[in-house]
């Protein structure tokens, strides 16, 4: 149905050209071959506009140019031809195509690149969101199995197993819903306040918020939702799996007031203090235990060696990294800086001080 609806539009485009001079055989199969290379690739690019203009409110020439590395002058050929075919495309002047209200273009084929891509997405939605995600993506790839033809299905049934995402580490409460990414996307884009009851991390009771939502932020191996709390009267970083409740309300808030989800990452970034370097020696049974945990405290590079791994950390904070980093040990020798072994050496000696009665103890066992 795409290929007859747009081949309409582009005979009505090329009305004229592309005919073989008479009595020469060969110019015409020629011209024949070059006009059914010309329509192809024009077919594709106006189905491509098409969709694109669908996409979103308003679309300027300029970026029909350089989306499809064409010349202005070919998106105005190629819009006539989309409009003479019979899309209601409107224009304003400076600003940009719009289809009309109503209109919309039957479903298209996908190849089996887009959808196996779509499949690789799946795949990450699945360990990388919570359960209102997952389930409309879930709905949303089965629309686009719907429309593939037979090779298509076979291709993405056949990969499908052959993908698969390691779960991120997490300390995820499982008590909680984690269900609400749906509804903090729909709060963002209305500007509506929501109402929710929220577990801060290291306290054993919840607090009932009332809050602006400016943006949601994916970092930690967690989304946060970064929004105004009028509790607060200050921005505040909420991890989304540890909200309980969530009630949309009624209060529509303006964002001319806050800053945007940008601007408010960058002041935390320069808040956040100076970066320190941090370089460490790790044993090779060590190193391979290490996991995702490196990248949460900074992790930039590694070398190999021999029967060590030298990797560099660049961190804002010292003392979580000093923390971490206790834990693997022997397994462990700080080359740089000074910093960072007296933090070690402070941690180990409070470890100590904790565990003295134990240990003398155990001294008097193996005494007597």
């Amino acid at each position: 149905m795409h290929e007859i609806f747009l081949k309409s539009a582009y005979e009505q485009a090329i009305s004229g050209c592309c005919t073989a001079g008479r009595g020469d055989e060969t110019a015409l199969e020629n011209k024949e071959a070059v006009r059914t290379f010309r329509f192809m690739n024009r077919i594709d690019r106006l189905t491509a506009i098409l969709i694109h203009l669908q996409s979103k409110r308003l679309v300027k020439a300029e970026e029909l140019a350089s989306r499809f590395d064409i010349s202005l002058r070919t998106v105005y050929r190629d819009v006539k031809a989309l409009m003479e075919a019979g899309v209601p495309i409107g224009s304003e002047a400076g600003v940009g195509y719009f289809i009309v209200d109503g209109y919309h273009l039957p479903p298209v084929m996908f190849s089996q690149e887009e959808a196996g891509a779509m499949l690789l997405a799946g795949k990450l939605v699945e360990q990388m969101t919570d359960r209102s995600i997952r389930d409309a993506f879930e709905s949303a790839l089965t629309k686009i199995k719907s429309v593939l033809n037979d090779p298509g299905r076979e291709h993405l049934e056949s990969l499908y197993s052959h993908i698969e995402v390691r779960p991120s580490i997490s300390d995820e409460m499982q008590e909680f819903p984690n269900r609400f990414l749906t509804d903090l996307q729909k709060a963002v884009v209305e500007k509506r306040a929501v109402d929710m009851e929220y577990m801060a991390r290291y306290r054993d009771e919840l607090t009932q918020r009332v809050v602006e939502p400016i943006g949601l932020y994916y970092y930690g191996n967690a989304w946060h939702l970064i929004a105004w709390c009028r509790v607060r009267n200050d921005y505040r970083d909420f991890r989304v799996d540890r909200i309980s409740k969530l009630t949309p309300t009624d209060s529509i808030f303006s964002d001319h007031n806050h800053l945007s989800l940008q601007e408010y990452v960058q002041t935390v970034m320069r808040n956040h203090g100076e970066l320190h370097e941090a370089v460490v020696l790790f044993d090779k049974r060590t190193a391979r235990y290490l996991g995702e945990r490196k990248y949460q405290h900074g992790f930039v590079t590694e070398t190999d060696l021999g029967d060590k791994v030298q990797m560099t950390f660049l961190t804002s904070f010292l003392p979580s990294l000093g923390r971490w980093l206790v834990t693997y040990g022997t397994g462990v020798e700080i080359v740089s800086p000074p910093e960072l072994r007296e933090v070690i050496q402070a941690h180990v000696a409070e470890l100590v001080e904790h565990y003295k009665p134990a240990l003398a103890a155990l001294a008097g066992e193996k005494i007597s």
